[in-house]
């Protein structure tokens, strides 16, 4: 995690909110800022702390994948630059960018690597450093978003991954969006603005509350796992009352729905690792648990994985 903090009375100096406003409607307190750190930075110290959980060398990885948004370039990918970092000098590297979902996504390609046999130890990496992406000046997104990274080893092995549900609603995209260069070439001259996230809030809200659980009863049934078997949701941490309304739904007491978001906000592409490695660090995970892990945002993008620790 970067080393800056921000908290809600921090963002009451830039802004006109206040603590009480969003910590009622977000369940978020503080969040971290990158000042010095990049996102190849960030995660590549995800990368070393998940190499050195796993006992692995950086040589030892074959592939890289860096789910992100906001990487440092267009050009070196976030995944290569990380590769140079950590000097994981066997390892083929790409990004991939599904936003909030993208650790998910981005374990689910690892998967298909390692069954297909062409690859057999993976570094999956989420990382966003959003606050580049955000104005300042809009206090319905800028209360909401926080930077970091997180990284899983993922390897080839006989348990592990037991299901996966992953969707994709192209036609709903333009309720959170932000914007890349225009066109600007010989032929054509488009106005270069400067363009931050924009989303349509409630719009968002009613889409996650409404899919996450179906996606996570789509992977159980895939499964053949009655959700009384799930030991813990790791869920992306974007608003508290998304995770309380997914806990209603499905009818799942919140001491299985972790959250850190009140210290983080929303990660985006790093929040479910992030969540993942603080439960693992504290000793929150056994062995054979079954967990799941969900991720929702833009694109639109939503899925659910079901793993056996």
């Amino acid at each position: 995690m970067p080393q800056s903090v921000i908290t809600n009375d921090d963002l009451s100096q830039i802004v006109d909110t206040n603590d009480e406003w969003i910590s009622s409607r977000t369940g978020i307190k503080e969040r971290r800022i990158a000042r010095e750190e990049t996102l190849a930075s960030l995660g590549s110290e995800a990368a070393k702390n998940a190499l050195e959980n796993a006992n692995m060398k950086p040589e030892d990885i074959d592939l890289i994948i860096v789910a992100t948004m906001s990487g440092d370039h267009s050009l070196p990918n976030a995944a290569g630059e990380i590769q140079k970092e950590i000097k994981a000098v066997n390892a083929v590297c790409f990004d991939l960018n599904a936003a909030c979902t993208g650790f998910v996504f981005a374990l689910n390609t690892a998967q298909a690597y390692i069954k297909a046999e062409l690859a057999k130890n993976v570094l999956v990496i989420g990382a966003d450093v959003v606050s580049k992406q955000i104005d300042w000046n809009d206090r319905s997104t800028c209360v909401l978003f926080g930077d970091g990274a997180g990284a899983a080893v993922v390897t080839a092995d006989t348990t592990g991954i037991m299901g996966i549900a992953a969707y994709s609603d192209g036609a709903k995209g333009d309720v959170l969006t932000c914007k890349l260069r225009p066109i600007n070439n010989s032929l054509r001259k488009d106005p270069v603005d400067v363009d931050y996230i924009k989303m349509e809030g409630q719009e968002v809200f009613k889409f996650a509350v409404k899919k996450v659980p179906e996606s996570i009863l789509a992977v159980l049934e895939q499964a053949k796992v009655g959700i009384e078997e799930v030991d813990l949701f790791v869920l992306h941490q974007a608003n508290s009352r998304i995770l309380q309304s997914v806990s209603k739904r499905l009818q799942v007491p919140m001491e299985k729905i972790p959250m850190n978001l009140d210290r983080f906000g929303n990660t985006s592409a790093a929040s479910v690792p992030i969540l993942l490695d603080e439960l693992n660090r504290k000793g929150a995970i056994k062995p054979k648990d079954k967990i799941i892990l969900s991720g929702f945002g833009g694109g639109l993008t939503w899925g659910s994985t079901l793993i056996e620790w």
